[in-house]
């Protein structure tokens, strides 16, 4: 078997290569920049409603108990009615905080990834501009 001839790459086809990584290290690092931003805006507004439905919860909570012993003491329609309406507000409260809580943390992860990523990007991008600098002192 003849062995296959490999070619020598050529300096226009290194030189296109390089500025096609540094393009899309530069998209890159663009887009971390935006997709963290919008990622921090949107948890911390699911952060405010899980604080919200948490205090929230916590009200409920306590007028569950008061509603509770009124209706033990006097059990009149209205009190076993006032019962059951802060049951179905509670439980529909509770479902609420629960989706939440699993969205904040869904997107508490997904904020690490990316700050984690955009660190690196932005990283290369100091990295490769410094050497850049430093090989074209050494040309001159």
């Amino acid at each position: 078997m003849a062995k296959a001839k490999r070619s020598i790459a050529k300096s226009d086809f290194i030189q296109r290569n390089l500025e096609i990584a540094l393009e899309k290290l530069a998209v890159a690092s663009a887009a971390g920049n935006r997709a963290v931003s919008v990622r921090s805006r949107d948890g911390k507004k699911v952060a405010a409603t899980v604080k919200r439905l948490a205090k929230r919860r916590a009200a409920l909570l306590k007028r569950r108990v008061s509603a509770k012993k009124r209706a033990k003491r006097s059990p009149s329609g209205d009190t076993r009615r006032a019962l059951r309406s802060v049951l179905k507000e509670l439980a529909g409260t509770t479902k609420a905080l629960t989706k939440a809580r699993s969205e904040k943390a869904a997107g508490a992860t997904e904020l690490a990834a990316l700050k984690s990523a955009q660190r690196r990007a932005t990283g290369y991008s100091r990295a490769i501009a410094q050497i850049d600098r430093a090989l074209g002192r050494r040309k001159k």
